[in-house]
């Protein structure tokens, strides 16, 4: 392992969906799993959706380049290739995006592909790409 993992605990209202939303479209393996929780693997980072109603949601935004985005949210970092290619998947599945995939901060440091949108739980996930590493901490 050449970087450290990082374990996200996240709450969802139904373990079934959460499987199939993070297992079947998102393509992330399952782990461990009990009757409350479910172990996926994330890109190689480990993350948990725990059963627990009454905390899912998203609920503030903060403003960002011209787009509202949820406070609470996740995701990874990917190639410009495989964050074309799972933008065409949510695409093709017929996602509703809370932001399409497009490109945030054009022409500056930190430019970057992005697109938001929940997961069944209403879980807010993120996910991004630069051309060039050196760009993710760009000011």
């Amino acid at each position: 392992m050449t970087r450290p993992r990082f374990h996200l605990a996240f709450p969802v209202h139904d373990l079934a969906e959460a499987r199939a939303f993070y297992g079947d479209l998102l393509g992330c393996a399952e782990g461990r799993s009990s009757p409350d929780w479910i172990d996926f693997d994330f890109h190689g980072h480990q993350i948990v959706a725990h059963l627990a109603p009454d905390e899912v949601g998203h609920r503030q935004t903060s403003a960002v380049d011209g787009e509202q985005v949820p406070v609470r949210h996740f995701g990874v970092i990917l190639t410009l290739d495989a964050w074309q290619d799972l933008a065409d998947r949510l695409q093709a599945a017929g996602t509703s995006f809370i932001i399409a995939p497009q490109v945030r901060f054009k022409g500056q440091p930190g430019e970057q592909a992005t697109l938001f949108f929940l997961d069944p739980s209403g879980n807010a996930l993120e996910f991004k790409a630069f051309a060039h590493d050196d760009m993710v901490f760009a000011k």
